[in-house]
């Protein structure tokens, strides 16, 4: 049977398509209004779908719906619309090419030349917390369709992605079409469109298997984009630059309230802080100096200002080191916190809010980096690091939040239970121990860290180190190590210091060695059975 006719010319060895005939299907209707009055004035026919067709007749614009010319109803909740030959065809036919007109023709279909297409809100769907059918639902399936088809055919359809290029396409219909070159443009476009889309997507489905019970992945898609160029990296000569996760919810998501632009090293530690200070549950803060802490502690019992406290015996630990840190805290910043950092010299402040009148303190100090994380901040469930050639992937090392959960899994293996408020500190020391690099060492008392000893090569050296650190205040405080004592040498360094209690993951074979120079001390000492190796 014949169907409308075609006129070759608008085609064939022609730079400049006119536009005759539109597809628009939108989820984001920005701009959308006022590029269909530009259709309309250009007499563009514009087939429509859902609530992209609504929107456009409650405002007065005529529109043919896409069942109207695939003789099939929209179904299955919507699901399937434009899936169809009359679409698609209409899409995908090359009209250079003589067959394609021919063919058109006796199928009955005509071409479009501007396809305006967006995709499900998937990632933003995602992003709200949205969990299980709801994510899946917002799996696009007829848009990617569209879109990738239209692209394929830049020779002879202008295919629009984004409300950005609409004013290109305005001002293309007043001159009389696309031109090859924007259409080629707009089509690169549109492939990166639904490349990012497609990673979204296999990225989440990655996490929802990486957070539950089955095996790692067989393959994993990471989609990140550059969020900014920064002036270098760890040194001047390095470059470097800032990428955020799709569904990331951590530092990368931050919003800078003030200061100078954050370094890669900024950055680094600002991360590292995080790891420090959200462990805890009670108001805490922790300062870091090149990724490691230098001071870890939560508010003082029945402090006025808890997260001003927790900053102040923080900052006790190692006022030395603490010039130039980074500060985390996991409450509001508050007036009182602020004003005791004016004369304190610090790089880098985040926490998840801040009190106006602290925000106003630190306006005195200009080159200070505030930072506040997005309001949906979590620490991640997973840990990636990058390697020569590849990448490692681990589940996140994290603890459970509640102390009586922690105490009841440990052995005590030398001295009596101690004090409630005695074992609250030991928690502590244990949770503060997993965000010192290891060989890690923490002394704490009232919790907060007293000496902290990271980063040596064997266990008695970061011993000492916690204790040269720790001064006087090493007697009477509790120690943690992040793994086993090998030999007793280590323990004996803190039990010389005066340290009372010892927690410690043991499992060394000579462990009954450690623990025979604990009760020959008369100190406390638990195993956990579980160590917190950070490198």
């Amino acid at each position: 049977m014949a169907g409308p006719q075609i006129d070759p010319s608008l085609y064939r060895d022609r730079d400049v398509v006119p536009v005759r005939r539109a597809l628009v299907s939108v989820s984001e209707k920005t701009g959308l209004l006022e590029l269909a009055h530009a259709l309309v004035a250009a007499d563009v026919e514009i087939v429509s779908t859902g609530g992209s067709a609504a929107l456009l007749r409650d405002n007065g614009i005529a529109v043919k719906d896409v069942s109207e010319i695939t003789g099939f109803p929209e179904s299955l909740g919507g699901r399937v619309k434009t899936l169809h030959p009359s679409v698609h065809a209409g899409l995908l036919a090359d009209l250079r090419l003589e067959d394609h007109e021919v063919q058109l023709s006796e199928l009955g279909i005509l071409p479009f030349e501007l396809v305006v297409v967006n995709l499900y809100p998937f990632v933003e769907t995602v992003a709200s917390g949205a969990q299980g059918d709801a994510v899946v639902e917002q799996i696009d399936i007829g848009g990617p369709a569209m879109v990738r088809a239209s692209a394929k055919n830049f020779a002879n359809v202008a295919i629009a992605v984004s409300p950005e290029s609409y004013p290109a396409i305005v001002d293309a219909l007043r001159q009389g079409g696309t031109t090859l070159a924007q259409r080629r443009e707009l089509a690169a476009r549109a492939f990166a469109h639904t490349a990012a889309y497609d990673r979204a997507v296999a990225t989440w489905f990655a996490e929802e298997t990486l957070e539950g019970e089955g095996d790692l992945p067989q393959h994993l898609t990471i989609k990140a984009e550059r969020l900014a160029t920064l002036r270098y990296g760890e040194n001047s000569h390095q470059r470097a630059a800032i990428y955020t996760r799709v569904g990331g919810h951590g530092i990368a998501q931050a919003t800078q309230l003030q200061g100078k632009e954050m370094s890669y090293n900024n950055y680094v530690d600002a991360d590292a802080a995080l790891r420090a200070a959200f462990d805890l549950v009670k108001p805490a803060v922790a300062i870091i100096k090149h990724a490691n802490p230098c001071g870890i502690a939560i508010g003082a019992p029945q402090a006025l200002d808890p997260i001003a406290s927790a900053h102040l015996r923080a900052h006790e630990c190692d006022p030395v080191s603490a010039f130039g840190g980074v500060i985390a805290a996991n409450r509001t910043v508050t007036l009182k916190m602020a004003e005791n950092l004016r004369d304190i010299f610090t790089e880098v402040i985040v926490a998840p809010d801040f009190e106006p009148e602290a925000l106003e303190v630190f306006k005195l100090k200009k080159n200070l980096r505030v930072l506040q994380l997005p309001a949906d901040w979590r620490q991640e469930s997973m840990d990636v690091r990058l390697v020569s050639g590849g990448l490692l992937l681990q589940d996140a090392d994290r603890f459970p939040n509640e102390i009586e959960s922690l105490v009841d899994s440990w052995q005590l293996v030398s001295g009596e239970r101690p004090a409630d408020d005695q074992l609250e500190n030991l928690s502590f020391a244990w949770k503060s121990c997993r965000a010192v690099k290891s060989n890690a060492i923490v002394l704490a008392k009232n919790s907060a860290t007293v000496g902290i000893g990271m980063g040596q090569v064997n266990r008695v050296d970061s011993c000492r180190l916690a204790v040269e650190r720790a001064g006087d205040r090493a007697a009477g405080s509790v120690a943690a190590s992040d793994a086993f004592f090998p030999f007793a040498d280590g323990p004996q360094v803190l039990l010389d210091a005066g340290i009372t209690t010892i927690i410690q993951p043991g499992g060394s074979v000579r462990d009954q060695e450690v623990i025979d120079a604990a009760q020959a001390a008369g100190v406390t000492m638990y195993f956990t059975g579980e160590r917190h190796f950070f490198h």
